[in-house]
């Protein structure tokens, strides 16, 4: 096994527990604000509201900027510090004392940690560019296999011990996965010469969007996060009309959203690979395709059975559609500026989650709950318009200097056949 291979192996395995950690306390969130209750005249919808929007837009603020600084002084230290940083403040709010407290904390929590983009980032320098896919499609398993298992330990953990007891382990987790990145992983980073000019962060993040294809793939990430992330808040109350006796509705929706994860696993690991034979766009368009034609018919479903089998069909589609975005951004920018576009990738991404469950809720309200399929399937074929009109399968990168040009040699080095090495993301 290579080098970069083992660092990939660490670096999925870190994916998967904090996956699995995070995955923890997202379902009850809104049972825990209901039980801290609130000191203010707000209500607790209101509050509940807050601690998922407030995380979502602090991500999307910061997720840029600590990308740019992964470039500048390592992208192995982001890691460390999104998972170390998770840790302490998740820990935290397990001693939380009102709603007001929890949301605060939740939007500190975005603001210090964003651990895929870190390990996006430096998976995406560590591993050889044609192997890129590969590398994605694991890593996108490991989140989807930690989001599938999360909230199914968490809900165990909950019962058993109180929901306070779930963020302790979620803490413990982060904080275990942390120290086997610190311990396993080896970043070769070479920084800046000392009194070497640097450009500014809006001047690198300018330099980004411009280049051939970034913008589009970024728009793209936006709508096919934004059109499945519709249906999550509204999907309980869907089943719940589909269920004749009204009986086993929670069980029915937790198979629904597992079955559904585990089908992302398999496609991100299979599609992955695939799109690094035959091209990540054709892997990314029919994925988005597929996905689109999966939602529209769930609209019309008549029984639970049904929405299980489109919704692990499409489940399958969307996951292999991350990671041929991801590839695809890896190919269209140069070595040197993984920390900086995956980062960027991180934001758009949040601001999708932050947007998507108001505008669920503003089709729901007006045109009724079989709606929002119809709408996520048009934002889809929005995205696969983009695909087919503005996205390459690969550009070429501008010409590298001082860091980006040092990192290069290390990483071809790294390829060579004395050894290839890595430790990253």
């Amino acid at each position: 096994m290579t080098r970069w291979q083992r660092a990939l192996f660490i670096l999925v395995a870190a994916q998967l527990v904090s996956a699995i950690g995070f995955g923890m306390f997202f379902p009850f969130l809104p049972l825990y604000v209901e039980r801290l209750g609130t000191n203010t005249g707000l209500s607790l919808e209101f509050w509940a509201g807050m601690v998922f929007s407030g995380q979502a837009l602090a991500m999307a603020v910061t997720s840029p900027i600590w990308g740019s600084l992964a470039d500048r002084y390592g992208r192995k230290a982001m890691i460390e510090r999104a998972m170390y940083g998770g840790a302490a403040i998740t820990l935290v709010m397990g001693f939380a004392r009102s709603a007001e407290e929890l949301a605060l904390l939740r939007t500190i929590q975005g603001a210090i940690t964003g651990t895929i983009a870190a390990i996006n980032a430096l998976a995406a320098s560590l591993v050889p560019r044609e192997r890129t896919g590969y590398a994605m499609g694991m890593l996108q398993m490991g989140l989807w296999a930690g989001i599938a298992a999360g909230p199914l330990l968490g809900g165990i953990v909950a019962d058993v011990f109180g929901f306070r007891a779930a963020f302790i382990v979620t803490s413990i987790l982060l904080l275990i996965s942390g120290i086997v990145v610190t311990i396993g992983v080896q970043e070769r980073f070479t920084p800046p010469p000392k009194g070497a000019k640097r450009s500014g962060l809006l001047s690198d993040w300018r330099r980004i969007l411009t280049l051939p294809g970034v913008a589009a793939a970024y728009t793209t990430r936006f709508l096919n996060w934004l059109g499945p992330t519709m249906l999550l808040p509204m999907l309980p109350l869907y089943v719940a009309s589909l269920a004749r006796s009204g009986e086993g509705v929670s069980t029915l929706t937790g198979l629904i959203v597992g079955l559904s994860s585990a089908a992302g696993t398999v496609g991100a690991l299979s599609l992955g690979r695939l799109g690094d034979r035959i091209g990540h766009r054709r892997v990314l368009l029919a994925g988005t395709l597929a996905a689109a034609l999966g939602f529209l018919p769930q609209a019309f479903v008549t029984a639970g059975w049904q929405l299980l089998i489109l919704q692990a069909l499409t489940g399958a589609a969307t996951g292999g559609m991350n990671p041929a975005l991801s590839a695809l951004l890896a190919r269209y920018t140069r070595a040197g500026d993984e920390g900086a576009v995956f980062g960027i990738d991180n934001s758009v991404n949040s601001a999708a989650r932050a947007a998507a469950p108001l505008l669920g809720a503003v089709v729901a309200a007006w045109f009724g709950l079989p709606a929002i399929f119809i709408a996520t399937a048009l934002v889809l074929l929005g995205a696969a318009a983009l695909v087919v009109r503005f996205l390459p399968e690969q550009t070429v990168a501008p010409p590298m200097r001082g860091m980006i040009a040092a990192d290069r040699c290390a990483a071809q080095a790294d390829n060579s056949p004395s050894g290839r090495a890595s430790g990253q993301q």
